[in-house]
């Protein structure tokens, strides 16, 4: 079998085009296992597609499915364009929607589905946080200092709410940003919808104008925009590498 391993702002995947759909959860736990197996965030699948240039399956590190991942649609856009599986302008089939994603050189743009407000704002663990579905649920709170991310709180949050968790802090026009990840089960280095969701509830709170910088843990550079309320995030997308894997 032929993967490829991919780097997306921190987000790490290991990537493979098929024809067959199959429940991959036990593959995606040996290629996402970071001593025994490759190691990644996510694993995610191509497959062919009536109607788009191809639809995906998504699996968390630990086997679940999750119907979105914003740093791997643009991943997996690059691998598309590079396998010869989509032209540079694409659109695919997610779990959470159409995604439309641009590649050019190893920059990559996607527009991802409409936000919605799941809840109104609300108190708890001293902060006030912010409850979106930017393709999966996500919870943003605000803090002063971004060093405050409180793993512990966070944990909390996300088993409670069975969402993402964000802390934002907003410097010099610039965001920063930390997620607590379900179904990684920890912090990760960046997280794209997680960003998006910071970036909107910015947004609604004027905290913002219509475009802004975004840095994560990985310190990576984005940028995000809303535009006729649909989210835009654009960044770098690196291939680690390609091999040949034998089951």
């Amino acid at each position: 079998m032929q993967i490829a391993k991919y780097n997306a702002s921190g987000n790490d995947f290991v990537i493979f085009h098929t024809f067959k759909e199959e429940d991959r959860s036990a593959l995606a736990k040996t290629f996402c296992d970071r001593q025994k197996g490759i190691g990644a965030d996510g694993l995610i699948v191509l497959l062919p597609h009536a109607t788009y240039d191809f639809a995906w399956q998504f699996y968390n590190s630990d086997g679940s499915m999750a119907s979105m991942c914003g740093n791997g649609t643009r991943a997996c856009a690059h691998y598309a364009f590079t396998n010869g599986l989509a032209p540079s302008s694409m659109r695919f089939l997610t779990g959470a929607g159409v995604i439309h994603s641009t590649v050019a050189d190893t920059i990559v743009e996607t527009e991802l589905t409409s936000p919605i407000t799941l809840s109104e704002p609300f108190e708890e663990h001293g902060h006030t946080w912010f409850f979106y579905d930017t393709g999966v649920p996500h919870l943003v709170c605000f803090v002063d200092d971004i060093s405050t991310f409180n793993k512990n709180i966070a944990r909390q949050m996300r088993y409670a709410y069975n969402a993402n968790v964000n802390y934002v802090a907003l410097r010099e026009r610039v965001l920063h940003v930390r997620t607590y990840e379900r179904g990684v089960e920890d912090e990760t280095l960046a997280c794209g919808t997680g960003m998006a969701a910071s970036f909107y509830a910015a947004y609604c709170q004027k905290m913002v104008k219509k475009s802004v910088t975004v840095y994560p843990t990985s310190k990576e550079e984005l940028f995000l925009r809303i535009e006729n309320e649909r989210l835009f995030f654009k960044g770098k997308v690196e291939q680690v590498f390609e091999t040949q894997w034998k089951r």
